[in-house]
């Protein structure tokens, strides 16, 4: 484990950084080790306030409003945080280790030692958004469906294979592989995170020599960050500036372009109709709003019966789904899953059991807010697949 051992000595301040795999038992044992032989004067951990209180207490998922989240229009970033915990939680179970473990334990031995710990982690939320603010709509997709499989992979993953990933040649190629596929998420995931633990480290450090604890600082992160805080640290050392954090907790503002990409396909339906109406005769028009309502309509109500959706929220997938998909402002999606919320209302043991039950695809159709967001999710892909599938349907009939 020496190589995920680095020892720095920086304008006279002396920082360990550990870097650990989050479901081991060895990383766990190996940082709580460290502390007590070390007694540093401060320890630092990757994680935020929200994921230390989701980690230490019990009731942060009863008081999830799944409803309140489809309003706020944060339905995919919800979907992606749940799937993500409950892959860490079936991972963690395999191994008799909970995900984050090995940061708990630094933070409870600090306390025990009585020596000053400091959360230095992005708050996962903001994490997640400004990752999904990178993407377009291709990278989305990606990204969702890298999710979901890893959710249900039935892949296993021994001790011993995560031991592994703490090597230094598997993380490089990990991380290459990521930034290929995914670019965007990469940078924001890894590299602005690199950045920002660096900087909270070296706040940190600071303020621990301002109030003359001259003492060592032990920082606590995981593997695949080592490296990068440890080029960021040495920068800071050699005099470059750390980043603002308010700028790297900021949410990327869209674009001008991208807000016009919004309008572009309701307003090419929409030009599509037109002329029908103003250059075909009455029956061709007729048909191209029948073929706009039967594909939009018909498969966003396909994919609220996928998710085994409530008969009031299929029936919204249908009727909605038209009048929707020319509106960038709301999905069907949130309308069929507000549905589904209302007339399946979730239950407290669902909240308390949701990241448990997603590990597997009887528990997501058992769980209550599992099952509002599935019919969230599969009917805005089935009227997204509706529409680009009835654009050539309705200009073929032009062209006829």
């Amino acid at each position: 484990m020496n190589s995920n051992n680095v020892r720095l000595m920086l304008n006279g301040k002396d920082i360990h950084l550990i870097g650990t795999a989050h479901v081991s038992r060895e990383s766990i044992d190996e940082v709580s080790a460290a502390i007590r032989e070390e007694k540093p004067g401060m320890v630092c951990v990757e994680l935020d306030q929200g994921r230390y209180s989701a980690i230490t207490r019990q009731d942060n998922w009863e008081q999830l409003n799944v409803s309140k989240v489809l309003r706020e229009g944060k339905g995919f970033l919800l979907i992606a945080n749940i799937v993500l915990a409950g892959f860490q939680r079936r991972l963690g179970k395999e191994l008799g280790v909970k995900p984050g473990e090995e940061m708990i334990a630094a933070i409870n031995t600090a306390q025990e030692m009585g020596i000053a710990y400091s959360l230095c982690d992005r708050e996962v939320q903001i994490t997640f958004r400004r990752a999904w603010s990178c993407c377009g709509l291709w990278s989305k997709c990606k990204l969702l469906a890298t999710l979901l499989a890893s959710a249900f992979t039935t892949e296993k993953l021994g001790a011993d294979e995560i031991e592994k990933l703490k090597n230094n040649n598997e993380l490089d190629s990990m991380m290459a592989e990521l930034a290929n596929y995914l670019p965007a998420v990469k940078e924001t995931i890894i590299d602005e995170r690199d950045r920002y633990l660096a900087a909270k480290i070296w706040a940190a450090v600071n303020g621990m020599a301002d109030s003359g604890n001259t003492g060592s600082a032990l920082a606590v992160v995981g593997a695949g960050h080592l490296r990068g805080i440890q080029e960021q640290l040495e920068k800071f050392a050699a005099g470059a500036p750390p980043p603002p954090l308010d700028q790297l907790e900021s949410i990327h503002p869209q674009s001008h372009l991208s807000k016009a990409v919004k309008w572009i396909i309701p307003a090419l339906i929409l030009a599509l109709i037109t002329v029908g109406f103003f250059r075909a005769d009455f029956s061709v028009f007729l048909n191209m709003l029948r073929y706009w309502i039967l594909w939009n309509g018909s498969l966003a109500a396909l994919g609220c019966v996928i998710a085994l959706g409530h008969p009031l929220a299929i029936l919204i997938s249908f009727m909605g789904a038209p009048i929707t998909s020319l509106n960038p402002f709301i999905g069907v999606g949130i309308l069929a899953g507000l549905i589904q919320a209302v007339v399946r209302r979730p239950r407290v043991s669902d909240a308390e059991n949701i990241a448990e039950d997603v590990t597997s695809l009887k528990g997501i159709y058992h769980n209550r807010i599992s099952r509002v967001l599935l019919v969230f999710f599969l009917s805005s892909l089935g009227s997204s697949i509706g529409t680009f599938v009835s654009i050539p349907a309705i200009a073929g009939l032009l062209a006829r």
